[in-house]
């Protein structure tokens, strides 16, 4: 009978598998073939399986064989991977690094400012019994359920592996090297234990985990469920690829994404130093390039909390204790929460928000608990039909109406430098410019260079406040240059946005970028 299927993390179907079926009846042996599938010569009911491949982490497991339901068997590659859990923490907390290795390894952390500041030395990890800090994977869909590293032969308190969060705030990473060289590198959001600052700087730890594909799904590959069976080749069989009208999101049902996986797309490489570009598809929007924005604040000598979104959603974060609240590069996903609190934030209490990227709050997310969030995409051509400005729109009122700007399709993946359209607004004070400058020209992200404008871009809208003020547009083809804006709110607050991914990019090699953004944030303060 067809027992079931066998793919690795990503949910590529793993030819050749061996398997040893045990049961009261016997042992039977069987192959996966060139689709994954597994025939076996077994009956109905528990068996226990022993699953080998080289190139993968071996595992034997108990499950229940049955003809209408084939069973998805999940292999683990041989890699170096890594994860914190809870990947958000404040001060004095704790958190359990989460290993993937196949070799002894050593662990470091490292605080990421403008420079990398290492942290202490961890240790040196390695087996007791062969292979022991090799993990293992669950069967089925792992992006919904976690992948609970550390669950599975960690029963001794003596096992377990935690780190203290460090008393300063602040974005962190875990370097974990092993013998052979293989490196791998993972973040760690720390909170204050107390409000420290005047200034919040949220990491945008939602839209990490919304494009994180570890597991095989993501909020853009496979976004509302797994198709039954898993993939021999993307481009010929993923409807993205191969259906011209593909779109997205076309239902009202996603299944959940779990936070508790690895992150490969925030792995910085060991030798990479803030100023230098930013390679790869992934990193250019997520983790290593809010870095950057987090260094160049300390270049610039403003002191600053971080916390994770998710700490703004559970309350961790209390608004009320800062003047000024920075989201930054593509904080894409929030919760209703989220949104509405910062709003009553800025337009009743006086508080300030700088928005410095780009197709911002365009999607809401519920947190179904504390370690798994739903996306609410809704259906892309409901959407169109009712003429609505976002996903969020669908749900919610337009994000315009709190940040001033929303994202549309023009201009997307494209950059540009910005034109001043309103150089005696105080925002650019200093800079020199004059109505019809060019800035922004210089950027360090590499997936779509070309500018500070860039990447996905956010305009003003109906929604927008009626007092929102466009001091530069971005030169973007088909008028989809990014709108950078500020509006005053009745309560003595205040509302930058920037409207462009790549703009936090530009902010440590264009002068105009760094020191209109500093005249953002001293104004909010009450500087200007």
């Amino acid at each position: 009978m067809l027992v079931g299927y066998v793919s690795d993390e990503r949910y590529l179907a793993l030819a050749d598998v061996l398997f040893e079926f045990t049961s009261e009846r016997g042992v039977v042996s069987a192959r996966s073939s060139a689709s994954g599938a597994v025939y076996a010569d077994i009956e109905a009911g528990t068996h226990t399986v022993t699953l080998q491949k080289d190139g993968f982490g071996p595992k034997r497991i108990e499950f229940s064989a049955h003809p209408d339901h084939p069973h998805q068997f999940r292999l683990l590659s041989h890699q170096l991977l890594g994860y914190a859990w809870p990947k958000w923490v404040r001060a004095g907390e704790k958190s359990e690094f989460r290993v993937h290795s196949i070799e002894a390894y050593r662990l470091d952390l490292w605080r990421y400012g403008y420079e990398k500041e290492h942290v202490r030395p961890l240790g040196w990890y390695d087996e007791h019994g062969a292979r022991a800090t090799m993990q293992i994977t669950p069967d089925g869909d792992y992006t919904q359920t976690g992948v609970m590293w550390n669950k599975f032969g960690y029963t001794s308190p003596h096992h377990k592996q935690y780190v203290t969060a460090p008393e300063k705030s602040g974005l962190y990473y875990f370097h974990a090297k092993g013998e052979s060289g293989a490196f791998f590198s993972f973040p760690w959001i720390v909170a204050p234990a107390q409000p420290e600052n005047d200034i919040a700087v949220l990491a945008s730890n939602i839209n990490w985990n919304a494009y994180n594909s570890f597991g095989g799904r993501s909020n853009y590959i496979h976004t509302d469920r797994f198709p039954p069976t898993p993939t021999i080749n993307a481009r010929l069989e993923l409807k993205r690829y191969t259906d011209p009208e593909h779109i997205n999101y076309d239902t009202e049902e996603y299944a959940s994404l779990s936070f508790d996986r690895p992150e490969p797309i925030n792995h910085i490489p060991e030798d990479v130093h803030i100023t230098d570009p930013i390679a790869g598809r992934a990193a250019c929007h997520v983790a290593p390039a809010e870095w950057r924005f987090i260094g160049w604040m300390e270049r610039e000598g403003f002191d600053y909390d971080l916390y994770a979104e998710t700490q703004l959603h559970d309350g961790t974060l209390d608004l009320n204790a800062y003047k000024v609240l920075i989201i930054t590069t593509h904080p894409e996903y929030w919760s209703k929460e989220m949104y509405y609190g910062v709003k009553a934030w800025v337009h009743e209490r006086g508080g300030s928000l700088l928005y410095l990227g780009g197709n911002g709050l365009n999607c809401e997310i519920e947190m179904l608990d504390a370690q798994t969030m739903k996306v609410k995409n809704g259906d892309a051509r409901d959407m169109q039909a009712r003429g609505l400005e976002s996903r969020f729109h669908i749900y919610n009122e337009s994000e315009a109406n709190l940040l001033g700007v929303v994202f549309t399709d023009s201009g997307i993946m494209t950059a540009a430098p910005f034109e001043v359209v309103d150089a005696d607004h105080w925002l650019f004070a200093g800079t020199g410019v004059r109505n019809g400058d060019t800035f922004g020209q210089k950027s360090l992200h590499e997936r779509i260079p070309g500018g500070a404008s860039g990447h996905e871009t956010d305009k003003t809208s109906p929604s927008s406040p009626h007092n929102v003020h466009v001091v530069a547009r971005g030169l973007n083809p088909d008028n989809g240059g990014a709108e950078i804006t500020y509006y005053d709110t009745p309560s003595g607050g205040g509302v930058f946005s920037a409207g462009s991914i790549t703009y936090p990019s530009s902010i440590l090699v264009d002068d105009t970028i760094s020191r209109l953004t500093a005249n953002a944030i001293r104004h909010c303060l009450g500087g200007a």
